[in-house]
């Protein structure tokens, strides 16, 4: 039984010796050489080609090499009765709450605007914002968004929070479901997106949300390029409803360089690189999810299809 590295646009030497160094004895293919394909139960898989999986006549089992699923799950020729499940990194969890803090302080110290007035060196004092003086809001409370906004409420800020069921965080004001958006955005001035892709979720950050928060507000996405509608994130910059953007993710990736965005002083822009998985540091969990697969046990962090997460 072999385990499969399967990844478009990715060096896959590094996950493969990671996980030879944790197991020396494994049986590793690597898409596309694959020497034989009915030897594959299990595969690990970041926006792997579609056909791809369906092509492997005695796939199990599928892990994400990330915390996202939603490029497994978006592939219609995945194979009927296919497990998934996800990577939970602590590691990913510690990058995203410092890239979260270093996105809000510079929110909050206008280090971007200096930035574009050293080019133009231009000299002029801009607005300090006091860590009280505004409300931030986290929109997903999972393995990572608990933790981010913990960190930010540990920090001083005051955050709100806002999930699909109802969570207990310290120094975090919670809401959920849809019957509490509303309460979750009034007076909220900055949002930072960390939900799952769902359909529900799926263009989550548009025009509605930009007119309820505070303005001019400030949006944060480490999600999913798809919760955002470009189009209402352009239109409400030029309205004033927001101040700015700092996007780590996007649609389509990497971001094509006749992108709208790219002349936009006011949107931050990073190639999603707020939190990225080392493969020594969860190389055990694939292996062990590996031989949960041969045996027939219940997956680590197995993923609900219909949840999508």
């Amino acid at each position: 039984m072999s385990l499969l590295l399967i990844a478009k646009n990715r060096n896959m030497g590094p996950w493969e010796q990671a996980l030879l160094k944790e197991e020396s004895d494994l049986d590793i293919e690597i898409w596309p050489d694959i020497q034989e394909p009915e030897k594959v139960q299990f595969a690990a898989a970041w926006g792997q080609p579609a056909h791809s999986l369906k092509q492997l006549p005695n796939l199990k089992a599928v892990s994400s090499l990330g915390a996202g699923v939603d490029h497994i799950l978006n592939d219609k020729t995945l194979p009927e009765g296919l497990k998934i499940c996800r990577i939970v990194d602590p590691h990913l969890t510690d990058d995203m709450k410092k890239y979260t803090q270093a996105a809000v302080l510079n929110y909050r110290l206008s280090s971007y605007k200096y930035y574009e007035q050293k080019l133009e060196a231009k000299w002029k004092r801009l607005p300090r914002k006091r860590i009280d003086d505004f409300i931030i809001g986290v929109m997903g409370l999972g393995k990572i968004g608990q933790p981010v906004a913990k960190n930010l409420a540990q920090l001083g800020y005051h955050v709100k929070g806002w999930a699909n069921s109802k969570k207990d965080i310290k120094g975090v004001t919670v809401f959920s479901g849809n019957g509490e958006l509303n309460s979750f955005l009034d007076g909220t001035e900055l949002i930072i997106c960390l939900l799952p892709l769902t359909p529900e979720t799926r263009g989550v950050l548009n025009l509605e949300l930009f007119k309820k928060l505070k303005h001019p507000g400030f949006v944060i996405n480490v999600g999913r390029g798809e919760h955002l509608v470009e189009e209402d994130l352009i239109y409400a910059l030029d309205k004033q409803w927001l101040s700015g953007a700092q996007l780590d993710v996007f649609s389509e990736e990497p971001l094509p360089g006749n992108h709208p965005f790219w002349n936009r002083k006011n949107i931050v822009i990073s190639p999603h690189v707020s939190a990225e998985t080392s493969p020594s540091s969860v190389a055990a969990q694939i292996i062990e999810n590996y031989k949960r697969t041969i045996s027939g046990l219940p997956l680590i962090n197995e993923v609900d299809k219909q949840k999508r997460y």
